[in-house]
């Protein structure tokens, strides 16, 4: 083996394609999802205890820091949808080229950015 070889260990420095970019983001979206759908359902059980729990949530969501946690959910609802669409789209044989794997990411960064800010004025 060479040990010559170079190596580089600074991330930042590497240009991801954007199929490689929709990747990543599909399995962080996939963990962020996890996690909040854990403390939604924590909510839930809250809300459904008694009227004084559903009091207590309604007015948790009533707060920025829990807006934005619901719209880093919904963010990443969306996202994972959209790419997962690619993916089945993909499994079908539909835009399984080089040129189509990258035109399929570019759409799903950008009809996801769209839906994202549309969830966010929703939201607020």
């Amino acid at each position: 083996m060479n040990k010559n070889r170079p190596v580089n260990l600074d991330i930042s420095t590497i240009n991801l394609p954007a199929a490689a970019l929709v990747s990543i983001l599909h399995r962080i979206s996939g963990v962020v999802l996890f996690a909040v759908v854990a403390l939604l359902l924590y909510m839930l059980d809250v809300s459904l205890e008694s009227e004084q729990g559903f009091a207590k949530v309604a007015a948790v969501f009533d707060s920025t820091p829990v807006k934005l946690v619901l719209w880093a959910g919904l963010a990443a609802l969306i996202y994972h949808l959209a790419a997962g669409i690619r993916h089945l789209l993909m499994d079908m044989g539909i835009g399984e080229s080089l040129e189509g794997g990258r035109r399929g990411a570019v759409l799903v960064l950008a009809v996801s950015a769209v839906l994202i800010l549309l969830a966010g004025v929703w939201l607020w």
